[in-house]
């Protein structure tokens, strides 16, 4: 059992106060659904966790199991179980994906030489094209595409905390089906435990949350069950957003986000 666990996580970015005390814990087999409005920290709290720079921790703690994350590096933290699907997929001329992960796994401590077959085994349960996997890593692609190849080096990877920062972000129909249903099967066969970044309910539809968050002005302010999204489906954000005081600072995530580097 692995648990990411976060507590009263504040954090700013250029002087503005954006995450005011998050309180979240993700076990090894659930998923969980941060959902919220533009703008609420949505993002900043990938990045925060993640560890991305230009952040700044003000309060609060992460722990995976009794890893201090905030004590390390990004490439620490993927290295003790936690992963990013991120947004906007990094392009990376001239590095394939296959070399991406023969050095992951070299990193990681594990053998290499199944490597090659183990990407064609993947890419055919999402339905990702092999002549991709020798080609420079999400350069060119389409936006599914680049949303496929970040599914795949997720079940490549077998990493004991996932979170997905907008997952269903640019996808058609089948792409959306194949990859939730991907992590979905990685929840339940080898104990994934992910927190799933959305504004749609379409995503979770295949990819089932055991718990809802509602994320407003950098605070979750509900939690409950999958039935919390039909409540947002058929009242939206306003009742949760009214519940926040008007002085509470907004995370302007829009603003911040965008094409990264992170890994």
């Amino acid at each position: 059992m692995t648990t990411l666990t976060i507590t009263d996580l504040h954090a700013s970015i250029g002087g503005k106060k954006i995450l005011n005390g998050i309180n979240l814990t993700v076990s090894s087999g659930e998923v969980h659904a941060v959902m919220g409005p533009n703008g609420a920290g949505k993002s900043t709290l990938s990045a925060v966790v993640m560890g991305k720079p230009g952040y700044k921790v003000t309060a609060g703690s992460v722990f995976l199991d009794d890893i201090d994350l905030l004590a390390l590096p990004t490439w620490q933290r993927a290295q003790a179980g936690l992963h990013l699907v991120m947004q906007y997929p990094t392009e990376v001329p001239g590095v394939a994906v296959v070399d991406v992960m023969t050095e992951a796994f070299k990193a990681r401590g594990r053998t290499t030489d199944d490597v090659a077959q183990m990407l064609r085994t993947e890419s055919a349960r999402i339905d990702f094209d092999e002549a991709f996997l020798e080609r420079s890593l999400n350069v060119d692609l389409s936006g599914g595409e680049k949303k496929r190849n970040e599914t795949l080096q997720l079940a490549m990877l077998r990493p004991r905390i996932a979170i997905l920062d907008e997952l269903d972000s640019g996808l058609d129909i089948d792409a959306l089906r194949d990859c939730a249903r991907r992590v979905e099967d990685a929840t339940n066969q080898d104990g994934l435990g992910a927190l799933v970044i959305t504004h749609y309910s379409r995503l979770l539809e295949e990819l089932k949350p055991d718990v809802v968050h509602i994320l407003v002005k950098g605070r979750i302010v509900e939690s409950g069950g999958p039935e919390l999204v039909d409540v947002l489906e058929r009242d939206g954000y306003a009742a949760f957003e009214s519940a926040v005081p008007d002085d509470e600072p907004s995370a302007l995530d829009d603003l911040f986000a965008g094409p990264g580097t992170l890994r």
